[in-house]
């Protein structure tokens, strides 16, 4: 997409007022434009927009209300509604919103558009950016926010397996890193669990995994749940489960707008990414309820509920990512509804045993806008995933603190790292926002953006 950013010396301005404010701005207006607000009923409600002619009949500023200072709720990316209102043309802030910075990327963000099956126009306006702001580096975030939602919003049947290693090897060689790919019989051998889920498709499982970075930097590792589809396998979701389980892989697709971020930003890291893609289908083939595996840690696992996919893919891959001590290992995938059920599609669930890391990624979480909440790795529910024919069962009877559950499962394949972070995003927006479409979401990685840059720039 082209830049958001221009230089201008004729840009529009865009003035942003509150209900307690806009009398006072009222006031400064000149009397024509006071007049035709007035008779427009603007009132400076959140989200309001008004542009005031000039005497030439050219737009001579946009007004646009944002929530009191005071307010219970601001949405920050409020300002994000703009692309969508304006006519074309460059634009400028004539005042300092509530945050300057997530104000700019909320406007560049809000340009996005889904368009790769329909015609689509992305709003021709741009904005001259904001004194102090970074504006390469909001580029750098948007760029990889919106590609997080083309791989989600892309239907299943052109982003399988096969597609989403293109799209991870075309990344790789963008930035000059390493790409592998493993299939057939090496993926069967090396990471059953992966294998064990994607065997009833037609379209390979596989393991993706790229390389980056200078040899001693700090290794720094992602893990993406790649489940380009998921029916449920035998334990089949009914049809209003499956609706938007193109978005399965939505971990996979915000590790890679995260990579993204981290490579073109150059970071002093060690980056790996790996991502275990598959298709969760039916056939006669399909793993079954109580079927037994090995994994690649050796741990047998038996199966509960073939539903719950998504845990045994990145098991296979967090104990590869393990095996190599990295500093920081990661993994995001779109795991569990009762993640949904306990904090509701826009704040996922993350988990950690290290409370500095915990502490780091909740106050980047509110400083980007990227709302994360901890939830606890409850030891005593540890027991609950005992088997009584396997080491673990994936998906223990009843129905109690699934995304905990969850967590504890990924935790046994986790052991040298010397830090984890384990993130349940929904990756998806159920109802539009300013800025946030609905649709395929980015989710986490902005966060988790920031933290890397705090510690690794």
């Amino acid at each position: 997409m082209p830049s958001v950013f221009e230089t201008s010396s004729t840009a529009i301005p865009i003035s942003f007022v509150t209900k307690s404010s806009w009398d006072q701005v009222a006031e400064t207006l000149p009397a024509p434009q006071r007049a035709f607000a007035t008779a427009c009923a603007f009132a400076a409600k959140p989200g309001a927009y008004l542009a005031l002619p000039a005497p030439d009949g050219a737009i001579a500023q946009v007004l646009f209300g944002l929530e009191d200072e005071g307010a219970r709720s601001r949405d920050l990316f409020r300002p994000g509604a703009l692309p969508g209102l304006l006519p074309p043309g460059i634009y400028r802030f004539a005042n300092a919103p509530h945050d300057v910075r997530l104000a700019a990327l909320a406007f560049a963000m809000g340009r996005y558009r889904f368009a790769r099956y329909r015609k689509a126009d992305r709003p021709d306006v741009r904005l001259v950016p904001p004194e102090g702001v970074d504006a390469v580096e909001i580029e750098r975030i948007a760029d990889a926010a919106m590609l997080a939602r083309d791989l989600i919003n892309t239907p299943s049947n052109d982003m399988g397996p096969e597609e989403l290693a293109a799209v991870a090897q075309a990344l790789a060689t963008e930035f000059g890193a390493s790409f592998a790919c493993t299939i057939g019989a090496e993926l069967e051998k090396n990471f059953p669990l992966v294998h064990a889920v994607g065997m009833a498709s037609n379209r390979a499982p596989r393991l993706i995994d790229i390389g980056w970075g200078e040899p001693d930097h700090p290794k720094v590792t992602l893990v993406g749940k790649g489940v380009c589809f998921d029916t449920g396998g035998l334990d089949l979701k009914p049809s209003s489960g499956m609706l938007i389980m193109k978005k399965d892989m939505g971990g996979a697709a915000n590790v890679l707008a995260l990579a993204r971020m981290v490579m073109d930003a150059k970071l002093k890291v060690r980056l790996r990414v790996l991502i275990p893609a598959v298709e969760n289908a039916v056939a006669g083939n399909a793993f079954r309820p109580l079927d037994i595996f090995t994994s690649r840690k050796g741990i047998t696992v038996e199966i509960g509920n073939t539903d719950a996919e998504g845990r045994l893919v990145l098991a296979d891959a967090l104990a590869l990512a393990d095996e190599e001590k990295p500093d920081l290992l990661i993994d995001l995938g779109t795991l569990t509804g009762a993640a949904r059920v306990a904090l509701g599609p826009d704040l996922p669930p993350f988990y950690t045993n290290d409370e500095t890391l915990a502490a780091d990624v909740a106050r980047c979480a509110v400083r980007e806008n990227d709302p994360l909440w901890r939830m606890p790795l409850w030891p005593p529910y540890d027991s609950w995933l005992d088997s009584k024919t396997a080491s673990i069962t994936n998906a223990p009877s009843g129905g109690f603190a699934g995304s905990i559950i969850c967590a504890l499962f990924l935790q046994r394949f986790v052991e040298q790292a010397k830090s984890w972070l384990h993130v349940d995003i929904y990756g998806w927006t159920p109802s539009a926002k300013p800025a946030r479409p609905e649709g395929g979401e980015c989710q986490a990685a902005r966060a988790i953006y920031a933290l890397l840059s705090e510690r690794y720039a």
